[in-house]
């Protein structure tokens, strides 16, 4: 297949179905291909060579998958095809017999994607290489650049909690983490690219540094003194991880922006024994509570799992009551997939899909509610926006530190900047604000 010869002209596509953690570890096999001569293209132009990093939190996102490959061999039928990730890990048999795949690597095989193109022969079938990870200890760093004013940077990988619904530990292995000391040197690498904002991303964050006697208060503490960032920003953290320490270390922050991604799954504390969540309504209710009683300005989005068996009317009912009695800006909803190997398939009753669907609507009209109340009001209100690059028809797009999309007239010169907004009307698809630059 290669050669460094031959590899010196390929050029290469890479596309991210997922989480954040995919998007920074996409950057990071998209540098180790630059090193070896790959130019990259767009995904929707022809390569020689096709990267696709996969998700497999439901069975729609392995159909994607399929989809992408099948899509790949229609732009060239003679180009190679790499697929990882999550669908890749758990099903290796079924990626590799799907008609075009070259090569099939685990999770923490795909930052060393060079190396194993190097090994496949010129006329070999398709080939799989992927560890046990569940024995695997192996941390591997990685965070996005190339295309954001923004830096995904992989802090934490793996999971220890097995919940009964979720696939993560047999995809992604045990919690596993780098040093502080490790950690923050990877910031500096994020930094020298111009990357002026980092979040900070992984499969359970709060997690960090437990098994290497460390802690995740102390990193966001060492991370201040990153020259070159400006801002941090937290994604999902687990509320039984979400202590008061680190909420004040936030509040009292230069860096680290008012926003929080908090998983609550279920607003029903049966449902959240079925699931083997390790915190109940009451927890949650104090996390929010602690959260708005710090930063009073705070975006706070939260995750549920809408339709798993074992939820019935009622349990729903009491999902509704319960983000009624909190606050919170952003509901991100998802309906319950059945994924091979989990306990969850032995719990019952079922919930039938139409229903899922409709327990989804409900809570998706519930959260454009809370998103649209949040924007409007700060309108009127003064806030410092980060800059990104893109001219949208005339517009440019920029968040808050509260995390409120901004449309701004489209100016090349303050593209990753941080300017002083006024927060005006709420946009045409009500998903942000307009804004205007003070004193500009």
């Amino acid at each position: 297949m290669t050669d460094d010869s031959t590899m010196q002209q390929r050029r290469v596509a890479l596309h991210t179905l997922g989480c954040k953690l995919n998007f920074s570890e996409t950057s990071e096999m998209a540098r180790r291909l630059a090193e070896a001569g790959f130019v990259r293209v767009p995904f929707d132009a022809e390569a020689d060579l096709y990267v696709i990093n996969t998700c497999s939190v439901t069975e729609e996102a392995n159909r994607k998958c399929r989809q992408m490959i099948h899509r790949c061999r229609r732009r060239n039928a003679d180009a190679d095809v790499v697929v990882t990730g999550c669908y890749a890990q758990l099903c290796p048999d079924e990626v590799a017999a799907i008609d075009g795949v070259s090569l099939v690597l685990g999770n923490n095989e795909k930052t060393a994607v060079v190396e194993h193109l190097n090994a496949l022969g010129a006329n070999a079938s398709s080939k799989i290489v992927s560890t046990e990870i569940l024995r695997d200890r192996r941390f591997k760093p990685a965070f996005s650049s190339g295309d954001r004013t923004r830096s995904f940077l992989k802090i934490q990988d793996g999971c220890d909690y097995f919940c009964t619904y979720c696939t993560i530990p047999m995809a992604r292995g045990a919690s596993r983490s780098d040093t502080v000391a490790a950690t923050v040197a990877e910031a500096r690498r994020a930094a020298e690219t111009g990357a002026k904002e980092l979040i900070l991303t992984g499969v359970n964050i709060g997690d960090f540094g437990r098994k290497n006697g460390e802690t995740f208060l102390q990193l966001i503490e060492a991370l201040e003194e990153v020259e070159g960032i400006e801002r941090f920003r937290i994604s999902s953290i687990e509320p039984n991880l979400l202590t008061e320490s680190i909420l004040r270390h936030v509040a009292n922050s230069r860096k680290f922006m008012p926003h929080f991604h908090v998983p609550l799954q279920s607003g029903s504390d049966d449902v959240l024994r079925l699931m083997h969540r390790r915190y109940d309504t009451a927890l949650f209710a104090e996390r929010m509570s602690q959260i708005y009683s710090e930063l009073p300005h705070a975006f706070v989005g939260i995750d549920v799992i809408v339709g798993t068996n074992g939820e019935t009317e009622r349990h729903f009912e009491q999902t509704l009551s319960f983000l009624g009695s909190i606050d919170f800006a952003f509901l991100h909803v998802f309906t319950y997939s059945e994924r091979p190997g989990t306990a969850a398939l032995k719990i019952s009753p079922t919930v039938d899909l139409a229903e899922r669907h409709r327990r989804n609507a409900i809570l998706q009209r519930l959260s454009t509610e809370r998103h649209e109340a949040f924007i409007k009001r700060h309108r009127g209100t003064e806030a410092k926006v980060l800059i990104e690059a893109g001219n949208h028809d005339g517009l440019m797009f920029g968040f808050s530190e509260n995390y409120i999309k901004v449309a701004l007239p489209y100016c090349p010169s303050i593209v990753n900047t941080i300017q002083t907004v006024e927060i005006g009307e709420m946009t045409l698809d009500k998903l942000g604000a307009a804004g205007r630059i003070k004193n500009y």
